[in-house]
């Protein structure tokens, strides 16, 4: 099951006396991966090379490196972690040793994989959406019961009768939550698949 980060990692190299960092964080659109990576970048490095992913959508650059030799291995490194919603960036320092092609690409992709393998994560829960209703009395209840199942509150509505409810939940957990709604409500909060 694919994860993200939970905060911003760091991870420091030296390879035949050129420095390589690299950072990684948790993004949640393009915009913000882009914006990432200008926010880190260093301009006096040599290079800044960076790749990331959010879902079927990717991009990577090997920033004046040979082609395929830095974008690709940092990509190569996000999906071998099994992550999502993740972007990396190695700034590389050159210190005057020529690494060769496939050098490059250990050193990229080797750091990003470091990088990834010590950073706090968190997994992606594939959640659906329903619908419920629920008396003033019981919202409390049902809110702590929707935390304990790992589920969010997409939108509430307050009515003269109580509250309408759109919800997002794992399907693991879909089970338990509804037989916990209806000993809560004697049967009257029944969830409903969007």
């Amino acid at each position: 099951m694919p994860s993200t980060l939970l905060e911003l990692c760091e991870f420091r190299e030296d390879i035949r006396k050129s420095r390589f960092i690299t950072l990684a964080g948790p993004i949640s659109s393009a915009a913000e991966a882009m914006a990432f990576i200008e926010r880190h970048s260093d301009l006096a490095a040599t290079h800044n090379c960076w790749a990331w992913k959010l879902g079927a959508q990717y991009r990577s650059s090997d920033d004046g490196e040979p082609g395929g030799t830095a974008g690709r291995p940092i990509l190569a490194a996000i999906e071998a972690q099994d992550c999502d919603q993740v972007v990396v960036l190695v700034i590389r320092w050159y210190g005057g040793i020529q690494l060769g092609t496939g050098g490059l690409a250990r050193a990229y992709g080797g750091g990003a994989n470091k990088c990834l393998q010590q950073a706090p994560k968190r997994l992606l829960v594939q959640r659906s959406e329903f619908s419920c209703s629920c008396s003033f009395s019981e919202l409390a209840l049902l809110k702590l019961r929707l935390a304990e199942a790992d589920g969010l509150v997409l939108d509430e509505r307050f009515t003269a009768n109580g509250v309408d409810l759109q919800i997002a939940l794992g399907d693991a957990h879909l089970n338990t939550l509804q037989q916990q709604l209806a000993d809560l409500s004697r049967g009257r909060i029944l969830l409903e698949r969007r």
